[in-house]
């Protein structure tokens, strides 16, 4: 397993059906004492104990003993073999971080690969749900594992979590990496929210939903879900454990229910997951602790149908636009709407741009590392010509003094009503994307003649479920080509 990091200090803790028992820890030539409490919590007849370790610089491997007394005056001792310290990571979603390496483009090259990286270690949660919070997993996919072709290789290893884990270790210079996988396909932001979140976005039924069939690792279950319970089976049993972050890939069971509430739901589910983990961890886990999501892919082949998945993308920026933002801080993401994989539907099979793109943007907002390339341009102005003949979009690139314009689809303008605009999608055409001339950052968009002399109410880039062929929208950041510029929507 891996533990966390200095300058956190990682907890350790454990049960015994004895009340006021003394326990002995010992690691790395230190002795660590406590005795057993009754914990808050209903745990049946154990009791609780629990050590706060000492920052550790050292990265191990270390081995763990955890001794207490019997009845007998003997002494019972259990150990923790091979335990390195490093950064801890969550994964969690739906079935897009569910998707298991072995089914990625790709995979053969990961798994044959997997062994060059015995540092990055791996978990995965079985999937599972309780009505209540639970202080332990009821059940456990794959237990700690050193990366190798088994492991990797395994359904139960997430091709966006390992690829995330190693692309951070390699640039990390091969810190040991815990992927903690908890995730299960199919399901709603609301099933993994605390109720206090849901409370706060005015969620209060437990509306049971059966989750779609989405994938086959979804073992085709077929129950009924309530709000919060995935929460309490599958994200409360870690919050004990320090962490340095979390990442996320959800969205889809959203596009089409509470889609409006998507921006308070998932900012108040970050947050509540940050409280908590900070609260059950003593203070110890970061309370604002890096938080990274995949941004949504695609879907259907024809890339005409608008449907949901762009206001998801939207609503997931917390409706900025982009991340990081003032909203929510400490929040970054990859894009992943030009990675359109019509066989796969909306499960994409290249996934290893996906965690290239997470990946860069981990280390440049949960690590700080300065000058990296880690997101695509960012739309920082619009101005209209005045018979709206012309608009002039202006990108800001803090590591380029340019913008790749690969091709000029995927802009719309919008000339009817503000209220038309927000509510009709036929009215919005096509507005064909050029260079200008002496202006590296900034593109000229040529207005339709049904809207010139007419009031320009909107603007939006890559408004569709499916927006564009593969790694073929209109904006790049030239520095790193495989970057995107995000989808955009503005009213006037």
């Amino acid at each position: 397993m891996v533990l966390q990091r200095a300058p956190q200090q990682a907890i350790i803790w454990g049960y015994t059906d004895t009340f006021n028992t003394p326990i002995t820890l010992t690691m790395n030539n230190k002795v660590y004492h406590t005795m057993t409490s009754i914990s808050s919590v209903d745990l049946g007849n154990a009791s609780i104990w629990s050590v706060t370790l000492d920052a550790q610089t050292e990265e191990g491997p270390f081995q763990i003993q955890i001794t207490k007394p019997v009845a007998n005056g003997s002494l019972e001792t259990i150990a923790l073999n091979d335990v390195l310290f490093g950064d801890v990571w969550i994964c969690s979603g739906q079935s897009n971080m569910q998707f298991a390496v072995n089914r990625m483009f790709n995979a053969s090259i990961e798994i044959e690969n997997a062994s060059q990286y015995p540092k990055v270690r791996l978990f995965t949660a079985a999937i599972a749900q309780a009505s209540v919070p639970q202080e332990e997993l009821l059940a456990i996919g794959l237990k700690w594992s050193p990366a190798s072709a088994t492991s990797v290789a395994s359904g139960y290893t997430s091709a966006v979590c390992w690829l995330y884990g190693r692309m951070i270790h390699e640039s990390l210079g091969k810190r040991p990496i815990g992927l903690i996988h908890t995730s299960w396909g199919g399901t709603n932001i609301e099933y993994w929210s605390p109720p206090e979140a849901l409370k706060d976005c005015g969620i209060t039924t437990t509306k049971r939903i059966a989750p779609k069939k989405t994938q086959k690792s979804d073992n085709e279950i077929n129950i009924v879900l309530n709000n919060t319970v995935l929460y309490n089976a599958m994200i409360h049993p870690f919050t004990r454990m320090v962490i340095k972050g979390a990442i996320w890939y959800q969205g889809e069971n959203n596009a089409n229910f509470n889609r409006d509430k998507y921006p308070c739901t998932f900012s108040k589910m970050i947050e509540y997951w940050r409280i908590i983990w900070h609260t059950r961890t003593n203070s110890t886990t970061d309370p604002i602790f890096p938080f990274g999501f995949v941004q949504l892919s695609t879907n259907e082949r024809t890339g005409k149908v608008i449907g949901g998945f762009p206001w998801i993308r939207w609503h997931q920026t917390f409706d900025i636009g982009y991340v990081p933002n003032d909203v929510v801080s400490n929040v970054f993401m990859a894009v992943a709407l030009d990675l359109r994989d019509d066989e796969g539907g909306i499960h994409p099979r290249n996934k290893l741009d996906v965690g290239y793109r997470l990946s860069r943007s981990g280390l440049a907002v949960a690590y700080g590392y300065q000058n990296i390339t880690y997101q695509g341009p960012i739309i920082a102005n619009i101005s209209i010509a005045l018979d709206s003949s012309k608009v002039n979009v202006t990108y800001t690139n803090a590591t380029s003094s340019s913008v790749e314009l690969r091709n000029p689809n995927g802009f719309e303008i919008c000339c009817a009503g503000k209220q038309v605009c927000n509510t009709t999608d036929s009215v919005w055409t096509e507005a064909p994307a050029s260079r200008i001339e002496g202006m590296s950052l900034t593109i000229s968009l040529a207005v339709s003649n049904s809207c010139v002399s007419k009031p320009i109410n909107g603007l939006r880039y890559l408004w569709r479920e499916t927006p564009c062929l593969f790694k073929q929208a209109a904006i790049y950041n030239s520095q790193d080509s495989d970057l995107p510029a995000p989808p955009y929507i503005h009213f006037f």
